[in-house]
C-alpha cells in the first residue's frame, strides 16, 4: 500500500467524528455520557488503527500489535481510569503503533509524539470551545492527518557522509579489483 495523504486523513478524521457523535448522541439517554465515551474511545481508536494497518507497508506483526492493543483497551476499561487519562492511554497506543509501522527512527518518532500532544491540546481546546462531540473528534484526527509530513527517517549529515566515503571505498575497491584482473587477463 502506498503511504497515505493528508487529504485521505481529512476524510478519515470527517468520518470518525461522525461516527463518535451520532454514538455518543445515541447511547448517551440510555447508559450515560461517561459510560458512552468509555465505549467510543477504544472503538475509534481500533477503527484508526485498522486504518493505520491498511495504509502501512509493513506486514510483520499486525496480529501481536492488534492482541496487544485489545489487551490494553480491556485493562484500560477494567481498571476505569479517569477519562483524561483513559484517553491518554489510547493515544499512547496510537503513536507506539503508529511509530512501529512508519517511521525507522527515534527522531521522526518523538516528531510523531509532539503531534499526538497537539491533537490532545486541539480536542480539549474544540470541546471546551465549542462543547461538540463532533468537532472534538474531528480535531483529534485531523491533527492525527498531519503524520505523513513527518519523514520516515531522518538521516544527519554526519552518517550521510559516512555512506558515501564507505559506497566510495567500495567502488575503489572492486575497481582495483577489476583492473586487476584484466591486467591478468591480457598479460597471459
Amino acid at each position: 500500500m502506498k503511504r497515505p495523504t493528508f487529504l485521505h486523513g481529512v476524510a478519515v478524521a470527517a468520518v470518525l467524528a461522525f461516527f463518535a457523535s451520532a454514538i455518543v448522541a445515541t447511547l448517551t439517554p440510555f447508559v450515560g455520557f461517561g459510560s458512552v465515551v468509555r465505549l467510543v474511545i477504544p472503538a475509534l481508536g481500533l477503527a484508526y488503527l485498522l486504518y493505520l494497518f491498511s495504509r502501512s507497508t509493513e506486514r510483520l506483526g499486525r496480529v501481536t500489535a492488534l492482541a496487544a492493543w485489545a489487551v490494553m483497551a480491556a485493562v484500560a476499561w477494567w481498571m476505569a481510569p479517569p477519562i483524561a487519562l483513559y484517553l491518554l492511554i489510547h493515544v499512547t497506543a496510537i503513536w507506539l503503533l503508529r511509530s512501529l509501522y512508519f517511521y525507522s527512527g527515534v527522531m521522526p518518532a518523538l516528531m510523531d509524539l509532539g503531534l499526538s500532544a497537539l491533537s490532545i491540546t486541539a480536542t480539549v481546546w474544540a470541546l471546551t470551545r465549542s462543547g461538540s462531540i463532533f468537532l472534538a473528534t474531528w480535531c483529534f484526527f485531523l491533527v492525527h492527518a498531519l503524520f505523513v509530513t513527518i519523514p520516515p527517517a531522518i538521516r544527519s549529515k554526519h552518517s550521510a557522509e559516512t555512506d558515501t566515503r564507505t559506497d566510495n571505498e567500495r567502488f575503489d575497491a572492486a575497481r582495483r579489483q577489476a583492473d586487476a584482473a584484466l591486467r591478468q587477463l591480457f598479460t597471459q
